[in-house]
């Protein structure tokens, strides 16, 4: 069984392709491309399920198009539509570290920790279509809220640990209130 801990959030299906189960996956982290799994996890009614891909080509930098096991119709593949992607931790180089982030929608999927590192909560999506950068974040008790990201602000940074520090100036948790 595949643990929450053992893969990381890389992106979605966004669409079925064809009636031969081709898909879609719109990816918000480069690490197919670093890493050497031969499977990607899914998210099925709550379970996460590896499924080995065949094949795959990529359509542009963020979207891909794969063809799994198991997934031979148009009817397997929209079965899988909309299913969270996530990627196997131990699959990545162990070097991973020292990677950098390609991408502002990469975090998501990170804890966010504040300067005295306690949990605000899980990146859920980011926001980079202008300059300022914005995270909306889901904490424990699945409370939803917007926080700005300026390099200022960025305390510390993971790749392995897929984690990341602030130091948000005082006040700006409560503008969402």
């Amino acid at each position: 069984m595949i643990r929450d801990e053992e893969v990381f959030y890389i992106g979605k299906v966004s669409k079925w392709r064809g009636i031969c189960g081709d898909v879609e996956i719109l990816f918000t982290d480069d690490a197919f491309d670093r890493g050497d799994a031969e499977y990607l996890v899914l998210e099925m009614d709550g379970i996460l399920v590896p499924f080995f891909w065949t094949e795959y080509k990529f359509k542009n930098d963020q979207t891909a198009i794969f063809h799994f096991e198991n997934i031979e119709s148009e009817h397997d593949a929209k079965r899988i539509m909309g299913a969270k992607v996530y990627y196997p931790k131990s699959a990545l180089p162990a070097d991973d570290e020292d990677t950098e982030l390609r991408s502002w929608k990469a975090l998501t999927g990170f804890t966010v920790y504040d300067a005295a590192e306690q949990v605000l909560g899980i990146v859920e999506e980011v926001d980079d279509r202008n300059v300022n950068i914005l995270l909306t974040i889901r904490n424990a008790n699945d409370e939803v809220f917007l926080v700005p990201y300026h390099d200022d602000f960025l305390v510390e940074f993971s790749m392995t640990e897929r984690s990341i520090v602030l130091d948000l100036p005082p006040g700006i948790l409560e503008i969402n209130d």
